[in-house]
């Protein structure tokens, strides 16, 4: 199998700057737009939310939500031709997932970097699709201004 181009790369955003770049990286590793399937995951509202205890709010409308911003964000970072998903769910856990169930051949994701005390209670996206992904991971370093 040749390295380049690769014929499907998912690539997690969560809407940051760095999600952008990883979005330009997968871009250069395939042949077509289309083979980047940009997705986000909708950590899913517990029934002690707010918005779930008033009816106000449900994980439907969240994604319609989502799914608007979304073009919006393609649209400003002039990406366009992807293939953009929307799940619900454990981001990491959802992230492996997609990415098994469409035989992806690598994951371009950005991480924090956290490590100790920060990393034990905000966890870690990147680590989660590194241990439960069946392809090769591509981790690109989030440096965030302070």
């Amino acid at each position: 199998m040749a390295w380049l181009p690769k014929k499907t790369v998912v690539v997690p955003v969560d809407f940051s700057g760095k999600s952008v770049d990883s979005v330009s990286t997968a871009l250069d590793l395939v042949g077509e737009p289309a083979d980047v399937h940009v997705i986000h995951v909708v950590v899913p509202l517990d029934n002690m939310s707010p918005g779930m205890s008033w009816g106000a709010i449900d994980d439907e409308s969240r994604v319609e939500a989502v799914r608007a911003h979304f073009d919006e964000f393609l649209k400003e970072h002039d990406v366009s031709g992807v293939t953009p998903v929307i799940r619900v769910g454990d981001p990491g856990m959802k992230i492996a997932e997609y990415a098994n169930e469409t035989g992806a051949e690598l994951v371009v994701i950005s991480s924090h970097g956290y490590h100790g005390i920060k990393r034990m209670l905000l966890g870690s996206v990147a680590e989660r699709v590194v241990r439960h992904v069946e392809c090769e991971v591509l981790i690109t370093r989030r440096v965030d201004a302070e």
